[in-house]
Parts: structure tokens; sequence; C-alpha cells
């Protein structure tokens, strides 16, 4: 992998990752006449719930749904200049221009082009392409984490206007937060006490029991993909590498060969499910979060595992699942399909 490093006319960062040479793209430079970037956001307390909340009001002014000629992760032409200068790319990482984190509190938001091509979704990706995404995971979670302010860092993938998508290009988000966010603290807090209770890993003795479990979708040497026991979404699945790791920089040679066939897989699942009126596979909308382990003191072991937590927002065809008050207000999910059934639609919906 060759990583270029470069930076746009308001001075965020730039990063191209590419397979090959990568064709000098340094060399094309940002040609916009842009104003300094925004780093204003600033990160709050809440006392009552013991959460801190990002306080970003100059997102208001982000750039919403524009049409796709217009598109600013497309590559830059000599008509059309975007957030990529060079006229194509592989993978491309670069600092958010209107970021939820950042300014005196720390904290850094960046983009993931996963491809130049804007009609293009991460399923549809090749298995080399996959791999780069990863790599880049990777090296952006190696090289946020040694930043002194940042405390966990969040790859994820929003796909769809359901979510709340307002570019429609293929791509993802990092999160490198200064603090640890409520689910991870959570999470930590829940394998501390397990391992305090019995002497084990918590998520080790997860993936053992969901392993023989009739809700694994599917898997490989490496990697099992599951709906989980007490599943909040009509349709989730989690993905574990089968040896426990902390992160996306502890993975080998042999977790990261298998790790593309199994997740494209698992993604073309999710659009199996709800297929397009010709009876091709759809557009699920879905929310794809990667959970790594936050910064610990030197010297101690990670109790949270890497894992991905798929889920869509779509209870059935022509219908969306939306949270009821007593979800939005109280966190009490109530969920519209069983686990298990949930796990036999996914396990059909293969291509």
């Amino acid at each position: 992998m060759k990583k270029t490093v470069t930076t746009l006319a308001d001075g965020r960062e730039l990063i191209y990752y590419d397979a090959g040479d990568g064709e000098a793209r340094a060399g094309y430079t940002d040609r916009r006449p842009l104003e300094p970037a925004h780093r204003n956001a600033e990160t709050r307390f809440d006392e009552v719930q013991g959460e801190w909340v990002a306080i970003a009001a100059h997102r208001q002014d982000r750039t919403y749904k524009p049409p796709a000629d217009q598109c600013p992760l497309d590559p830059s032409t000599e008509d059309r200049l975007t957030e990529i200068p060079a006229p194509t790319y592989e993978v491309a990482v670069f600092e958010n221009r209107f970021p939820s984190l950042g300014g005196p509190d720390g904290g850094r938001c960046e983009v993931v082009c996963f491809t130049p091509e804007h009609d293009k979704s991460f399923a549809d990706l090749t298995e080399a392409q996959a791999a780069l995404v990863l790599e880049a995971w990777t090296d952006r979670t190696a090289e946020l984490l040694a930043r002194p302010d940042i405390k966990q860092v969040y790859c994820f993938e929003n796909r769809g206007e359901e979510i709340g998508v307002t570019l429609a290009h293929p791509h993802g988000q990092i999160y490198a937060f200064p603090y640890v966010a409520p689910k991870m603290d959570r999470a930590v807090a829940s394998a501390e006490a397990y391992l305090a209770r019995t002497g084990r890993n918590l998520f080790d003795d997860l993936v053992e029991r969901e392993s023989a479990d009739e809700r694994v979708v599917e898997e490989n040497e490496h990697w099992i993909a599951f709906v989980p026991f007490a599943a909040r979404w009509p349709y989730e699945a989690h993905l574990y590498p089968k040896r426990r790791v902390a992160d996306f920089t502890e993975l080998d040679d042999a977790q990261r060969a298998a790790f593309a066939p199994i997740y494209l897989s698992l993604l073309r699942r999710f659009d199996g499910l709800f297929p397009a009126a010709d009876g091709t596979p759809g557009r699920t909308p879905y929310i794809s979060a990667w959970h790594q382990a936050p910064k610990r003191p030197a010297g101690t072991a990670a109790q949270v595992a890497l894992h991905a937590e798929i889920f869509t927002v779509r209870r059935a065809a022509g219908k969306l699942k939306y949270l009821a008050g007593s979800e939005s207000g109280m966190g009490a999910f109530a969920s519209d399909t069983t686990p298990e059934s949930a796990a036999i639609a996914l396990r059909g919906a293969g291509r």
C-alpha cells in the first residue's frame, strides 16, 4: 500500500491510499478559494447521564443532498473542483470540513471515500478494494490513537437517505473521540465486571456461545457473523474475528486476508433482504459501526473486542423502524422481529 499525504486549500489534511504507486497524486493541488476550516466544535458534559455531548452549530451549513453532478466526493475535473483534487483515486481520507469534534477540546472527524465511482456501494467493491479500505482504517486507527487528545477511534458507514445520509457517494467516516463514547463506556464496564466475576473475557465467551447457535449467519476460518441474542434492530448482525483483537492494528495477515470476502458477503445479504421490483438486490439503508477498544494505559490488556455491528432501520418492505418514545426517551428498545427469524432471512438473502 502507498500512502500519500497532502493538504487542501483550507489547511485540512487529505490522504490517498493506493494499492499501486498512486500516480503522484500529491501533485494535484486544491485550487478552490476556501475559507479556513471549521475547528470550533466543543464538548459538554451531561451530569445526569454521565455522558459527553458534542456541540457543533456550524454543521447547519454543511452540504445537503447535492445533485449527482455536484458531488463533493467525486474526483476533480477541469470543470468542477471537489474535496479530492486528483482526477481519480482508490481510497481517499480527509478531515471533515464540518466536523462534530475538534477545537480546544480535541478530537477529529474524517471522511473516508471508498471508491471514486459515485454510483457504487461498499457491497459493490472487489475484495481487493475492500482490503484497501481495511488498510486505510488500520492506518488511521494507529495514527489517531497516537495523538494525546484521542481516547477512542470509531470507523463507521451510514448508507441511505432513511439513515440521514446527505451525500450519496459511497463513503464512511472516522470519529476520533477526545472521550470514550457512551456505548463503548458501558461495554468496557461490562467487560471489566465480567472479568472480575468469572476470570474470563466477556467477548471470548460471547463468540464461543454464538458460534454454536442458530443465529449464525455465516463464517469462515477467521471471522464469524451472527444476529445477537438481544438484537435491538429488526435486522442486525455482528461480525467478529474469531481470535480476539482490540482494534484493526492487531489483526494478523490471515485475518486480514479473510476479512473482505465475509464483510462484502454480509453487506450483500442486507441488500438481498429487500429486493427491487425486478428481483435484483435493493439498497438497504444501514449503519455499519466498527467497535474498537479505547486507548488504555501502557501494559494493560484490552477487554473489549474489535467487531462490527451492522443494522438497518427497515423492518419490512416499504416500512421503516421509527424509535418510539420508550426507545428514544428511555433507551428501552423493543424489536419488531425475532433474532432467530432475522438470521434465517439474512442467510437466505446472499448473492
